[in-house]
């Protein structure tokens, strides 16, 4: 695979769970360093769509390549961020345990240490500001402190493509920044391509390439100004939508989904559970 060529390509996606369609017809490819954000209402298939690139979740038709090949369950090739969830208070396992797991926890029979192994936890603590930390319990530490360690795991092995699934939920504005950051530094300086679920395009706006927008089972796919517009949102929803500017943040105002038909960029909606559409 040379650097023009597309980290991720899905060609002709379809997917229908329990009877229902959730998008057909989904083509996408993602090149090196390029950053795609996913977009739409809960229940959209967005968490799904993730799962079929982790070769987790079977297209009703359609396929997924990643660097040229089929999608596969376990690919190291891939980093997944998982939506933030705090772990028991009880937690002794440390920070950097937690972190090196990332690096050991996909070999066959007990993890072994390798010579070089510390070395990279230690560096990747550092990249995700966690040194901190790195040997206190997990359970005693914050939630966006336990996030930045999800994030040190998806980039254990240098992935070329990093799937982050709703990974600023949960987070003050603080940590909202700072993983992105985070994310965005990596895509920069390694050309990682990235698809990032999520409910809220403000924190990550000023970072996106692209947006997919699944809603009704539909889908647009363009640049923030051809997707993030009231005449392009009102189609997929089939219902009058508007979005507006206000105070440097976008607000969606009238979609279908919302429960108080104000909503900032879907704020309302509730994460997608992984295994869920």
């Amino acid at each position: 695979m040379t650097s023009s060529d597309p980290v991720l390509e899905i060609a002709g996606a379809a997917l229908r769970l329990r009877g229902r369609e959730l998008w057909s017809g989904l083509d996408l490819s993602v090149r090196p360093g390029e950053f795609v954000a996913v977009l739409g209402p809960s229940g959209s298939g967005k968490t799904t769509l993730l799962r079929a690139v982790l070769g987790l979740q079977q297209l009703s038709a359609g396929e997924v390549r990643v660097g040229g090949s089929t999608a596969r369950r376990g690919d190291r090739r891939i980093g997944y961020i998982p939506q933030q969830r705090p772990l028991p208070p009880g937690t002794s396992l440390r920070a950097r345990d937690l972190v090196a797991m990332g690096i050991n926890g996909t070999r066959f029979g007990l993890p072994i240490p390798r010579r070089g192994d510390r070395e990279r936890v230690d560096a990747l603590l550092d990249a995700v500001g966690a040194t901190t930390y790195a040997d206190h319990p997990v359970g005693m530490l914050s939630g966006g402190e336990q996030q930045r360690l999800r994030v040190a795991q998806a980039l254990a092995d240098r992935p070329e493509l990093l799937l982050c699934d709703e990974p600023l939920s949960s987070l003050d504005l603080a940590n909202q920044q700072a993983v992105t950051a985070i994310i965005d530094r990596e895509r920069r300086e390694r050309d990682a391509a990235v698809l990032f679920v999520t409910h809220d395009v403000n924190p990550i706006l000023d970072h996106v390439d692209r947006i997919l927008y699944i809603a009704g089972g539909r889908f647009k796919l363009g640049t923030p100004e051809e997707v993030l517009r009231s005449d392009v949102l009102t189609a997929l929803y089939g219902a009058p939508v508007e979005v507006l500017r206000m105070g440097g943040r976008l607000v969606v105002v009238g979609a279908p989904d919302a429960d108080d038909h104000c909503a900032e960029a879907h704020l309302h909606e509730a994460p997608e559970e992984v295994g869920a559409a």
